[in-house]
């Protein structure tokens, strides 16, 4: 893997320092001011440092070439990231709406609200800018793992503008029920990010096709051969972490030369990567004029037809 992708460590390791700062900020909190909201705000910091422990082994894993057992590369530990994250979210999400379902019925007090609402709000600071440059990195450097971190990290900060706002309230009312209250709302917030993050890893896993914007830009590169009496078939693709993985059959008169053929899949290629970035591009030439040639259309090849 290019040395770019080595690099994308750094930003993990950004992660676990901030999840560190917040896990401190956020426990400093809650001890001030027994808010079972900035409580949970805690508890999910603390999934955020696991979740940045785990970007770190598998960013780690994804960066490195490929070999003889893993031809393709090893992207897809990246999935496996996002995937351990999002399920410790649901976790954090069932023991936040414990908590505070236990708050509700059993209220109690909240003490030094002003000092603790200051202390959540460094907290929330910290995660938002290293958030931002997460999603940033994620985006640029196409990595499911830097952007389930960044999404999880917005979603905190989310969180925890609503906490605070439960806190304020509590302040201002002194209905103690308002805290419990928002931390419900917090905890269902939590579980929708949760199911998200799960959802697009699996994906991955299950080698889901391209996003339809991708596939878009595929078959615009097509297009302009279509014109010229060439035709494509079996056209399939996925995703393995950052590298996209496109192949199809290309139709042409039968009587063209192996050269003329080649040189025709070369231009298509290269046409298809300069549109995808990180894309890697199989092609398979077949004859228009062999009847065998229409049998795999939309079989996998070699599988018998029914």
């Amino acid at each position: 893997m290019p040395s770019s992708r080595k690099a994308l460590t750094r930003f993990a390791w950004l992660s676990i320092a901030a999840a560190l700062v917040t896990i401190g900020l956020k426990t400093a909190a809650w001890y001030l001011t027994g808010s079972v909201g900035l409580l949970s705000d805690a508890g999910e910091s603390l999934v955020n440092l696991v979740g940045g422990v785990m970007a770190l082994a598998m960013l780690s894993i994804a960066a490195q070439p490929a070999d003889e057992d893993h031809a393709y590369g090893h992207g897809k530990a990246e999935y496996f990231s996002s995937g351990v994250e999002g399920g410790l979210i649901l976790v954090a999400a069932v023991s936040i709406g414990f908590a505070a379902v236990m708050r509700l019925l059993h209220p109690q007090p909240l003490e030094a609200l002003g000092v603790g609402l200051l202390v959540s709000v460094a907290a929330s600071v910290v995660n938002l800018v290293v958030a931002l440059l997460l999603l940033r990195a994620g985006k640029k450097h196409n990595s499911i793992t830097l952007e389930a971190n960044a999404r999880h990290l917005l979603t905190d900060v989310w969180t925890s503008a609503g906490v605070l706002a439960g806190v304020g309230l509590v302040a201002l009312t002194r209905w103690n029920w308002l805290d419990p209250v928002v931390a419900l709302g917090v905890a269902a917030n939590i579980v929708w990010t949760g199911v998200r993050i799960v959802r697009r890893s699996v994906g991955g896993l299950m080698d889901a096709a391209l996003a339809p914007a991708d596939m878009a830009l595929v078959r615009n590169a097509l297009a302009t051969y279509q014109k010229d009496g060439i035709q494509f078939h079996a056209l399939r693709s996925r995703q393995a972490g950052a590298r996209k993985f496109v192949s199809l059959h290309v139709l042409v008169p039968g009587d063209w030369t192996v050269q003329r053929g080649h040189e025709l899949l070369d231009r298509i290629e290269a046409d298809i990567r300069r549109d995808l970035a990180a894309a890697v591009v199989f092609t398979h030439l077949e004859s228009l004029d062999d009847p065998a040639s229409w049998d795999d259309e939309k079989l996998e090849r070699g599988q018998p037809q029914k």
